[in-house]
């Protein structure tokens, strides 16, 4: 993007604002070098700049890093300081405030809070809720109440807590401090074209499709996940969502229609939402869903958030692909995937 007179990024390029150093590179078009913000050099004129989000981008559109401010040593030392707010935020036992956290990285807290989300994919705030969660999935079972094992995990407010507590943990505190106790759970073990598979759902929607090579570790893997629920076995009023599932799974056809219920973290369900907008029959890289979650630099996290998918083919994590258009990691197995895109691409043996 072009500089403007009015572009607070042009105002910190006048100032040699060394706070917004890794928030963005600005180019010269007549010596084609990029820098960042806080580069010592003479001040180009406005028309012969334009800004890039990472020196990556710069580097893409034929410039070439400064030698004198070195900018893709900043990307590396904004890295870092995102790294350290993490660090600060796990160790933390209530989130820190930005103004603290960006103090800490040495940039202003709006500089702060767009590169952290840039490179973790999500806000400070939604990264220190979902390390709280974690805390708290940890904690709730050996604890003696949950209001013990909220505030261990750092919830100031317990009220707070419980509104969002079913999309956290995927059932009520108390139901996750008992393992799931109390919750009741159907599952049913049947053949695919890809082996056997694991269908498991609450009264809510399915909260488990997984594969597996025996019955025995598919139920391990279940009881694992909820280890005091009450597990049931799939009666005959549940025999049309099982092979409605397993249909799906061996004839593949448009969208998954069945109603889920998964727990996971705020960002896990940005990028299964984003996986099950994938149009049936195509597929995407991991760099592009970051992209279409507005977190382009959160690559990693993507492929994190797709390997903890509870869900095989209702949320389609087989349908992502590394950049080079290798099929990458899978956790059923890369074969299971191989199929199962063959099979949506209509492809015959």
């Amino acid at each position: 993007m072009q500089a403007s007179q009015d572009d607070a990024r042009w105002t910190a390029v006048l100032e040699r604002d060394s706070t917004c150093d890794g928030a963005f590179v600005f180019a010269v078009r007549t010596t084609r070098i990029y820098c960042r913000p806080g580069c010592p050099a003479r001040r180009p004129k406005p028309e012969h700049v334009v800004f890039f989000e990472t020196a990556a981008e710069a580097r893409a559109a034929g410039f070439r890093p400064c030698l004198r401010c070195r900018p893709d040593a900043a990307a590396d030392a904004t890295g870092e300081a995102v790294l350290g707010a993490c660090q600060l935020i796990g160790e933390s036992e209530t989130p820190p405030p930005l103004s603290a956290l960006a103090e800490a990285a040495g940039m202003s807290r709006f500089h702060f809070q767009r590169v952290f989300k840039r490179e973790v994919g999500m806000s400070p705030k939604q990264y220190a809720d979902t390390r709280r969660q974690a805390r708290l999935r940890e904690t709730l079972p050996g604890a003696t109440s949950v209001t013990e094992a909220l505030y261990e995990a750092g919830y100031d407010s317990a009220a707070r807590f419980y509104v969002q507590a079913h999309r956290a943990l995927g059932m009520p505190a108390s139901d996750y401090k008992a393992g799931g106790r109390g919750q009741a759970i159907w599952y049913a073990l049947t053949n695919s074209i890809v082996g056997r598979v694991l269908i498991a759902g609450t009264a809510r929607g399915l909260c488990a499709i997984f594969f597996g090579d025996g019955d025995e570790s598919l139920e391990t893997e279940l009881r694992a996940r909820f280890p005091n629920a009450h597990l049931v076995a799939a009666g005959e009023d549940l025999r049309e969502c099982v092979a409605e599932t397993v249909a799906f799974i061996d004839l593949p056809k448009g969208a998954f229609r069945l109603p889920l219920d998964v727990q996971g973290t705020a960002f896990q369900h940005k990028v299964w939402k984003a996986l099950r907008d994938i149009p049936f029959g195509e597929t995407a890289t991991y760099a592009e869903i970051a992209e279409r979650i507005g977190s382009p630099a959160a690559t990693r996290a993507v492929a994190n958030a797709c390997g903890a998918n509870p869900a095989a083919v209702a949320v389609p994590c087989h349908r992502v692909l590394r950049s080079d258009g290798s099929l990458g990691g899978y956790r059923w197995g890369v074969d299971r995937k191989r199929e199962l895109l063959r099979r949506e691409r209509g492809e015959s043996n």
